[in-house]
């Protein structure tokens, strides 16, 4: 069987810990974005993110600042993604939306973050679907197939970020996994940006 395993506005440039504000989310999102220029893109990833005086800048070890996100979310796509979901997405979620609507670099397996009107139950994307199919047909994966088809389905690429609305912390906040169909393995945290942090503090590891 597979193993399961009140904010405030930050200073300029502080991380708070668990972003929630769309300003909250901005700063996270800028440093994060500086880290992984810094200790995770590859020199392809580099010329296509970066410009000539960027990627100068960052032979020369100094600060170079490129946002890697999307424009904001709209309030009326928010609303039309929860009606189409039939949820009310927690707050750390749609703060991240009104901050960058997607995510297009991130530490670990997974492409990115959904823009909000590609958010989808993992149960109903093709490839979703599948694994969740795959699960069912084994005995002794019924824990994780229940899991599976409750939640919500926020990034996926060779991993699956994975949001449970049947699980709200006291802070209102939606439980997240990391699923790795490679060892089959699920990872628990209290929140969506418990989860986008664990990969920010991986980076801070690494740049020490």
């Amino acid at each position: 069987m597979i193993g399961m395993t009140e904010t405030t506005e930050p200073e300029e440039n502080e991380v708070a810990a668990a972003p929630t504000t769309p300003e909250e989310w901005r700063v996270f999102l800028e440093r994060y974005g500086e880290l992984y220029l810094k200790v995770r893109a590859d020199e392809r990833e580099l010329v296509d993110l970066l410009d000539e005086e960027q990627l100068d800048a960052l032979d020369q070890e100094e600060r170079v600042e490129a946002w890697l996100g999307e424009t904001p979310a709209r309030e009326e796509a928010l609303a039309a993604a929860e009606e189409r979901l039939g949820v009310r997405f927690p707050a750390g979620l749609r703060g991240f939306f009104l901050a960058s609507d997607g995510w297009t670099r991130l530490d670990g397996w997974v492409d990115g973050v959904h823009p909000c009107d590609r958010v989808v139950w993992m149960r109903d994307s093709e490839a979703g679907g599948r694994v969740t199919g795959i699960y069912a047909s084994i005995s002794g994966n019924e824990e994780v197939v229940e899991l599976f088809r409750r939640s919500v389905e926020i990034a996926r690429g060779e991993d699956y970020w994975l949001l449970d609305p049947t699980d709200v912390g006291p802070d209102g906040e939606w439980a997240a996994y990391e699923f790795t169909p490679k060892y089959g393995d699920t990872t628990k945290y209290p929140s969506f940006s418990a989860l986008f942090r664990s990969g920010f503090e991986s980076m801070e590891e690494d740049e020490d």
